[in-house]
């Protein structure tokens, strides 16, 4: 898995416990994995599908540099599969893990459309 950009955790970023805010670091993580879904697609014009289970590890405090990783794990016709993991940057420790993420390629009218990624047959 290669990690892609970094974020700070700033004050406005915590939830009443003092860690960071669960929705911030999933909406966090919808950006950067509909960037990356965009590069491999090369085409922004992508909508995400499905997040399955999102593993919350370890907190990430005020202070702290976070990290995302990013790695393809599959292709469909107008659809891709992402794994994400969300880490320290400086201890390593693991924040979040996300197994699956699609993204689906779409047209001017929304509709599901190929992205034109070569699709191995297996």
């Amino acid at each position: 898995m290669k990690f892609y950009s970094r974020r700070f955790i700033k004050p406005e970023h915590l939830n009443p416990a003092n860690s960071l805010f669960g929705g911030q670091l999933l909406s966090w993580i919808d950006e950067e994995a509909a960037i990356f879904a965009g590069c491999q697609m090369k085409s922004p014009r992508n909508v995400t599908k499905l997040i399955s289970e999102v593993n919350f590890m370890t907190p990430a405090r005020q202070g702290d540099v976070i990290e995302f990783g990013l790695a393809l794990v599959s292709v469909g016709s107008s659809s891709i599969t992402i794994a994400c993991q969300v880490r320290n940057k400086v201890t390593l420790a693991p924040i979040v893990s996300i197994d699956k993420m699609v993204f689906v390629h779409v047209n001017e009218q929304g509709e599901p459309a190929p992205h034109g990624i070569r699709v191995n047959a297996a």
